[in-house]
């Protein structure tokens, strides 16, 4: 078939990192430069039976890297995501040329405090926001707001980015990284946080003072934590304009 070269370029995958069994990153190299904000999303595509399919993914990298990295989960019944696990390094993928989404930090207001919540790989754009701000301190530059991540998994071996997270809340004061896991019982040498992040939530919010006067919150992920969790938020005060939320997939109706 022929792709239209108005909608797609090609991307090259340059490095892949498996994590779990269904957990991998890849970092693609595209055609043309791919201009993006942290927080926003890349949609990739495959061919398939003659046409494209394509799904978007949030991008882990930070603007100034040169290549374009994505974190995935294995599912099964998905259209996209099975195909993009079998492609290896020197593979080649379709990358529609903009990126999209406002997920990004928000800096129109003068809240300082960023609360990210997340699953998995709902972390990913996290990983861009962190990664930039990082660069500029680095480069000398005075970061004046404080962001606190709360990272919920049933194990913690699906914290593919906890050394990193971990290295760079070390680094920097104004990074907090707090990884938990809900099942305990099966990772029995985890000495973190335990239980549902929604419980979680509430504990941080207040020891933190994470209130809604002062934080804009932003959940990315499962779409039932986002709900429970926006609910939470909701309940303690937060503004509906200082919830952002990134789901990663629609849970489908039941039939009635």
């Amino acid at each position: 078939m022929t792709v239209s070269t108005e909608k797609y370029q090609k991307a090259k995958i340059i490095f892949r990192k498996d994590h779990t069994e269904d957990l991998w990153s890849i970092r693609v190299r595209p055609e043309h430069p791919f201009h993006f904000k942290p927080g926003q999303y890349a949609t990739l595509g495959v061919e398939e039976e003659g046409k494209v399919v394509e799904r978007s993914y949030s991008i882990c990298s930070s603007p100034h890297e040169p290549e374009v990295e994505f974190f995935f989960e294995l599912m099964s019944k998905g259209r996209v995501t099975p195909p993009l696990y079998h492609r290896q390094v020197g593979d080649v993928l379709l990358m529609r040329h903009q990126a999209k989404g406002t997920f990004t930090l928000n800096g129109k207001s003068s809240r300082k405090q960023h609360f990210l919540i997340c699953t998995v790989t709902g972390v990913a754009p996290f990983i861009s926001m962190v990664r930039t701000l990082a660069r500029e301190a680095r480069q000398g530059r005075p970061i004046d707001v404080r962001l606190v991540m709360l990272h919920a998994a049933s194990r913690s071996w699906e914290f593919a980015y906890r050394e990193e997270l971990d290295t760079l809340a070390h680094d920097f004061p104004w990074l907090i990284y707090i990884p938990i896991i809900s099942r305990p019982w099966e990772d029995p040498e985890w000495k973190g946080e335990v239980g549902r992040i929604e419980d979680v939530l509430r504990k941080y919010t207040d020891k933190l003072e994470l209130l809604p006067q002062n934080t804009t919150a932003y959940l990315c992920g499962h779409p039932q934590m986002i709900e429970n969790s926006k609910g939470i938020l909701r309940r303690q005060g937060f503004a509906k304009e200082y919830i952002r939320e990134e789901a990663y997939w629609t849970p489908k109706k039941e039939a009635s």
